[in-house]
């Protein structure tokens, strides 16, 4: 919806209430959580923080890229109903790759611009320590050989066009334009270190809604995210070997942490949150989704904000803050040079580098922190934009709503 738009009479659609769980890392303290545990976690925290009551939300959008558990063909239903929600309310899954999360606010977004909806929860998550091995062949027989069991996890992170690595497609990135390891190393270091940073001001425990986890002989609180690693050097991020190709550039020290989490917040009508008594926190103005080439998908910011900004007239510089998600540090090295994003308004509270990148609840998490910023700083706008798998970009911009 652009500014045009709303000042002819559409809905203004409002954001609040934003939590997440901590993101834990793979094989880590969440892998005994079914995501539908974890995801109505987070979801009764924001309908709690909003102040409203389950009963009042009419449609939940759940955002995510693998079922991992036997009841994921209905987690946005079932996260519903475990949120609280009524019978009647509807629920809806959405799958954008890597942009999930954010495709399930834009989508409840939509419902409430076309009218079809007032209250709605959005968010998604993923559980990939729960990411079942399957064999394809055993439903009609093997008729000789060993029966071979795939990694369906494997399959999230390969290009499903190249067959390649996601990996691979990010040392396309740097090759074509001439990004360099030690600059990624670098900015890997900077995500390190602001996350560290921001889980120590507890800017990041404001986020997050903590959880009982289950070990060997006694349950504990997990209140912080798992991946961020303290000690981190550049002489230890250049020590690492290419991930991906003989050579190559892109390691597991500049690449973002394999993670689980979920991550919701409240989206409503202005009109609807005003009945409700909903504290408006911000406003979800427009956004933007554009293809881009397979092979260097992690360029897939820049032309998605390109796009959003010129929609609303709007320049880079009008932009107050940026989170661009860290697939990969070459993706925010190209956006930053192609786009003239300064650092000082860029992932300031690390990114998925070191807090970690679950497709399903990313968006909305880098929304939450993009919300807590313009409210710490006072700014206005802020955009959230993030590269997709198999190529294409996408953008959101918000606008903090003043007291």
């Amino acid at each position: 919806m652009t500014r045009r738009a709303r000042e002819n009479g559409a809905i203004d659609i409002i954001l609040a209430g934003g939590a997440r769980t901590p993101f834990g890392e793979f094989g880590g303290s969440l892998r005994g959580i079914p995501l539908s545990d974890l995801s109505a976690h987070a979801a009764r925290a924001s309908v709690q923080r909003a102040g409203i009551r389950p009963s009042q939300v009419d449609h939940l959008v759940f955002g995510n890229t693998l079922g991992t558990d036997s009841d994921s063909v209905f987690t946005s239903r079932v996260v519903a109903l475990k949120t609280g929600l009524d019978e009647t309310s509807g629920a809806l899954a959405v799958n954008r790759a890597c942009g999930s999360g954010l495709q399930a606010l834009i989508s409840a977004g939509m419902q409430i611009s076309l009218g079809h909806s007032e209250i709605a929860l959005a968010g998604g998550g993923e559980n990939y320590s729960r990411a079942p091995h399957v064999a394809s062949t055993a439903r009609w027989g093997n008729k000789r050989g060993s029966l071979e069991l795939a990694d369906m996890l494997d399959w999230v992170y390969r290009c499903p066009i190249s067959g390649g690595f996601m990996g691979d497609t990010a040392e396309n990135l740097a090759m074509e334009f001439g990004h360099g390891r030690e600059q990624m190393d670098e900015w890997a270091l900077m995500s390190q270190e602001r996350a560290l940073s921001a889980t120590g001001s507890e800017f990041l425990a404001r986020q997050i809604v903590p959880i009982h986890v289950q070990e060997a002989k006694s349950r504990r609180l997990l209140e912080t995210d798992e991946c961020p690693r303290a000690g981190i050097t550049l002489e230890k991020l250049r020590s690492l070997r290419p991930a991906f190709r003989e050579g190559g550039l892109i390691t597991a020290g500049n690449s973002s942490c394999i993670t689980d989490g979920a991550a919701f917040i409240v989206v409503a009508s202005s009109d609807a949150a005003l009945g409700a008594s909903i504290r408006p926190e911000a406003r979800l103005v427009d956004w933007s989704c554009v293809g881009v080439s397979p092979r260097i998908m992690g360029c897939g910011p820049v032309p998605a904000i390109r796009r959003l900004l010129d929609r609303n007239a709007l320049s880079v510089a009008d932009i107050d803050y940026f989170e661009i998600n860290e697939a990969f540090a070459v993706v925010n090295l190209h956006a930053e040079r192609e786009l003239g994003i300064s650092r000082n308004r860029s992932n300031l509270y690390g990114g998925g580098i070191s807090i970690g990148h679950p497709p399903g609840a990313t968006g909305v998490r880098m929304t939450i922190t993009a919300i807590h910023h313009l409210q710490v700083s006072g700014d206005r706008r802020a955009v959230i934009s993030m590269c997709l798998g198999a190529g294409q970009g996408m953008a959101m911009l918000i606008e903090r709503i003043d007291e």
